[in-house]
């Protein structure tokens, strides 16, 4: 039967024309007739509204590739070279980002789309204007593609950073927000302290020089000061400055005797210094201090050494005690002597012990008067002088 059928293509659509699964035409907004004898033709309705998020499909594609006159008043096309970004901005808003080596198509609508193309070949880093937008998008198209197309690494004040783009150091960071393109790249960002640092060597069981055993705890002051040194020389800096330190703690205690080592610890730390200082120097690290914390003794060597100072203290104040019991027995002769032959100075000294006697008793009885008394001591002393 042959009868004339009407197709409507709404005006958020297009319309794909197709006679005996053949492709005809693209069929634009409005109300279409055709002659359908045998149901000959057939329309499929594509949907072209929001065309950012509802791009030309790749089976349309194709067909707008067959037939290019037909789609080109229809579709925008893009396409990316092998080291090019696509930024997909519309009506001067960036929407999209497509990555390199990509091709597609937009509808055309009252909406203008533009792509706009960046070369990456030389620089992968991505403009800081451009960073900051992606970075702070609220768009979520946007911000799922941004997450898909570069890579960002903040890098502290007192840090330095290292940039490794295919295994191979590309350049030196400063403190800062960095973003790059990730495509086609494998991008890497590692981060070494430059600030200063403390380091513990804790529980290091050495044999002094004359076999006692003690247990020492270090502490070390250091810092990175050339950076791309360590990072080029060194797998593990800290592991090194720690090993470097408890090696250095074993070869100086163990040349020492306890006594040696209770006497003078700042020599030790000055020892271990020099040593340290000079090995990690050669790979960008400055040892600033070393300190010997703790120098701990086994129990009954504890024991032991308390018993020697003991001992030394005893003998130190017998010392003084007999140095002051001599100092006063030469005080006294020499008090004797000035006595001697002057009866008024010693008079005057029995005086001030008499003071000295009364002044210390409640009661005092004097029989025959106080003249008897002061009379009676000088007899006394006439008779001892006698």
């Amino acid at each position: 039967m042959l009868f004339k059928e009407k197709f409507v293509i709404p005006e958020t659509h297009r319309g794909l024309l197709f006679k005996d699964e053949q492709f005809v035409d693209l069929l634009t907004t409005g109300v279409h007739s055709f002659w359908n004898f045998n149901k000959h033709y057939k329309i499929q309705a594509i949907h072209t509204l929001n065309s950012i998020t509802n791009p030309v499909s790749e089976q349309i594609l194709t067909l707008a590739d067959a037939y290019p006159e037909r789609f080109a008043e229809s579709i925008q096309r893009w396409e990316t070279g092998e080291q090019e970004v696509g930024l997909v901005y519309q009506d001067q808003v960036l929407k999209d980002i497509k990555a390199p080596a990509q091709r597609g198509a937009y509808w055309r609508g009252n909406r203008a789309i533009e792509v706009r193309k960046l070369n990456i070949s030389e620089d992968l880093r991505v403009p800081k204007a451009l960073a900051n937008q992606l970075l702070s998008t609220k768009d979520a198209q946007l911000r799922n593609a941004a997450l898909a197309s570069i890579v960002m690494s903040t890098v502290p004040e007192g840090l330095v950073g290292f940039l490794e783009v295919d295994g191979l150091q590309h350049e030196v960071l400063p403190p800062g927000v960095h973003v790059w393109w990730q495509f086609n790249h494998s991008i890497k960002v590692t981060q070494l302290d430059t600030r200063l640092q403390t380091m513990e060597v804790n529980g290091q069981e050495i044999l002094t020089k004359d076999r006692v055993g003690l247990r020492i705890n270090l502490s070390a002051l250091w810092q990175v000061k050339e950076a791309q040194q360590v990072k080029s020389g060194l797998v593990d800096h800290k592991d090194y400055l720690y090993r470097e330190l408890q090696l250095a703690l074993r070869a100086v205690v163990s040349t020492q005797t306890l006594d040696e080592l209770l006497a003078d610890k700042n020599l030790l730390n000055h020892t271990i210094q020099q040593i340290v200082a000079e090995k990690v120097a050669a790979y960008g690290l400055e040892l600033k201090t070393v300190g010997a914390r703790d120098i701990i003794l086994p129990g009954e060597m504890k024991a032991i050494l308390a018993q020697v100072v003991e001992a030394e203290k005893k003998a130190e104040a017998n010392l003084i005690r007999r140095r002051e019991e001599t100092q006063e027995t030469r005080s006294l002769h020499n008090t004797a002597k000035v006595m001697e032959g002057n009866p008024v100075l010693l008079r005057l000294k029995e005086l001030e012990i008499l003071e000295k006697i009364t002044g210390r008793v409640q009661n005092l009885n004097v029989y025959g008067g106080l003249d008897s008394v002061m009379n009676d001591l000088v007899k006394l002393t006439e008779r001892a002088k006698a």
